[in-house]
């Protein structure tokens, strides 16, 4: 074979002609370099930057890696002893920091507008052989949207993400080399706007200038960005997005943040997608993920019912979904407990769930409510009716997080079960509880064997490992606060 492309299987006449006119777009758009990216585990975008003709050559045969990449947590410790006999058992081709491959996407090319004359492509890792890497967090929702369309439905998400952005006042404390440590400190910051005052239109006026980055930025990278709000915490924002299918709406989840993050700091910004930023009188941070299948011949939302079903009143989910969705919703409350770490993966989030702060506590649904785990919302008759989960916090790596909406809500689907009634009282004593923190949250996921068959075993253990290490530095840290602010507040 000639090409690294084609030894993976995904090299045909269509990828050659796509490889062929993206190269005359390089040489013809004056791009200087070109950021290969890719996300890992944490859905942090990370990768190389080449020149435009080794750029163009990347596109049929890839470029290295270093394999331990894919093995960081979330301080980018390695979390396998890969130079060590059996220290990456059960990771087969990961040993002694063997290469990968990144292998762009031709379609995905797009000119950074924060950075002047580079160009961007989407990669995914694979083995020098050409074998996909299971534990790429990508191709898990690929493999779980695969299995999905094997029903004849796919999934539809509409992105509704909370976030804080602060004005940097002194950059020395995260630059002075006397202070480097690993993670080391952020920069000293300051509001950009008090909050308390929940889409106050003076808010906006006050934080003006980050708020055009951040729509500038989402708008010329070609994200469908639908409204930019001012949330009630102090300094806190929210970005909602239009709705579309679930694997392009993941990756316009990893170009957002990453994007807003880097034009914002050029600007002497600094955006934060950690949910509790390290302040006093804060506001956590959620994002609510909104789903809906889709009949994959007609396109028609398999969620809307013409009529509430008969004899069922507003506590019914009939009255308002459709029998798919029904089973669906009881699918996601069937596997909330395992799906908790994928939806909020760090230990800072677990501190949002708390009652009668607009994030969930209990294992139910409600009608709208949203202080239920899951809000139904719309009703019969209504094309946009669709499940809104509540659980989620904005530094969720997207893939895993759809990807367990998939395998949870196909296993109510496929099994037919059923829900509860709704809840009026979404903060009420004596119902089943979401795990208060990650350790409980891991261990509920290995516990879960329908989410780890479908996410796959090695997927499950990866996760769990990466997560464990930041886990125990946790634990072992003498100032939590500390440990938080260094561990997220500026990198994620």
């Amino acid at each position: 074979m000639r090409y690294f492309a084609q030894r993976c299987g995904v090299h045909d006449a269509e990828r050659e002609a796509a490889c062929q006119q993206l190269a005359r777009v390089i040489e013809a758009s004056g791009v200087q370099r070109v950021r290969m990216g890719w996300c890992d585990a944490h859905g942090q975008l990370r990768g190389k930057t080449l020149m435009p003709h080794a750029a163009i050559r990347a596109l049929r045969d890839g470029v290295g890696m270093v394999g331990t990449m894919m093995l960081k947590d979330t301080a980018d410790r390695t979390a396998w002893k890969v130079f060590e006999a059996g220290g990456t058992d059960g990771l087969p081709g990961f040993s002694g920091a063997s290469n990968l491959m990144l292998l762009p996407d031709p379609a995905s090319f797009v000119v950074l507008p924060w950075a002047e004359g580079t160009g961007w492509l989407r990669c995914q890792p694979w083995f020098p052989d050409g074998r996909p890497v299971e534990i790429d967090s990508r191709r898990v929702l690929q493999q779980a949207l695969a299995t999905l369309g094997v029903t004849g439905f796919g999934l539809k998400t509409g992105l509704e993400v909370e976030f804080h952005i602060y004005r940097i006042t002194d950059a020395s404390p995260q630059l002075d080399p006397e202070l480097a440590a690993w993670p080391g400190l952020p920069p000293a910051v300051q509001m950009i706007h008090p909050g308390y005052n929940l889409q106050a239109e003076a808010m906006s006026d006050m934080a003006d200038e980050p708020l055009r980055i951040v729509m500038a930025t989402a708008q010329a990278l070609g994200l469908p960005l639908q409204s930019l709000e001012i949330e009630l915490g102090p300094s806190q924002v929210e970005a909602v997005f239009d709705a579309t299918d679930a694997l392009t709406a993941a990756d316009q989840m990893v170009l957002f943040r990453n994007g807003v993050r880097q034009a914002l700091r050029r600007a002497g910004y600094l955006a934060t997608f950690m949910c509790r930023p390290p302040f006093p009188n804060i506001m956590s941070s959620g994002w609510h993920l909104h789903q809906s299948l889709v009949e994959r011949d007609s396109g028609r939302n398999a969620f809307a019912r013409p009529a509430p079903a008969e004899g069922s009143n507003p506590a019914d989910a009939r009255h308002t979904l459709s029998d798919a969705g029904t089973h669906w919703l009881a699918g996601l409350l069937a596997h909330a407990r395992g799906m908790t770490p994928l939806c909020t993966p760090t230990v800072n989030g677990f501190a949002r769930f708390r009652p009668n702060a607009l994030a969930p506590q209990n294992i139910l649904w409600g009608q709208d409510n949203r202080g239920a785990m899951l809000r139904v919302v719309g009703g019969a008759g209504d094309g946009a009716t669709r499940i809104e989960n509540r659980i989620g916090e904005p530094a969720a790596n997207p893939y895993l997080y759809m990807a367990s909406q998939i395998h949870a809500g196909l296993d109510g689907l496929v099994k037919g079960l059923e829900p509860p009634a709704a809840t009026e009282s979404p903060y009420a004593s004596g119902q089943a509880l979401l795990p208060d923190n990650l350790g409980d949250a891991l261990a509920a996921l290995q516990a879960d064997a329908c989410l780890v068959a479908g996410l796959g075993e090695a997927v499950v253990q990866h996760f769990r490992r990466i997560k464990q290490s930041e886990l125990d530095r946790h634990t072992d840290a003498k100032d939590k606060t500390d440990f938080e602010r260094r561990e997220y507040f500026s990198r994620y």
